[in-house]
């Protein structure tokens, strides 16, 4: 019985990882794809246009590994970190002026998805 409901537990912890980092995954092929889009934008909000690039580049690296370390589930708790910091400032420069309220909430439920990652 204590075997089954470890089992079950982490077939469970396994799909709520892949989950919770199902909408960064959804991210990453628009910033790949449409790079210079997405550095026009991130630099309309008052980022030099080199910078906005070398944050790109930061955010898809932090994409693809949070994401890979958050499923695998043996570095889950870097993951979680790692999408953390893409997370908060991604919120704070794109969704608080003007204040967006459906992608604040959504994303901080994502944050409060990856603080229970971490504390587990």
């Amino acid at each position: 019985m204590g075997i089954l409901n470890l089992r079950r537990q982490d077939i469970l912890d396994f799909i709520a990882r892949i989950c919770i980092s199902a909408i960064f995954i959804n991210a990453i092929p628009i910033k790949i794809t449409r790079f210079s889009n997405v550095v026009e934008f991130i630099s309309s909000r008052g980022i030099a246009e080199p910078l906005s690039a070398f944050l790109l580049v930061v955010s898809i690296i932090f994409l693809v590994s949070g994401s890979i370390l958050v499923i695998s589930g043996k570095y889950q708790k870097i993951g979680s970190i790692i999408l953390l910091a893409f997370i908060i400032p991604t919120t704070i420069i794109f969704h608080m002026d003007p204040f967006e309220t459906r992608a604040v909430l959504m994303n901080l439920g994502l944050i409060g998805g990856l603080l229970l990652i971490y504390k587990r």
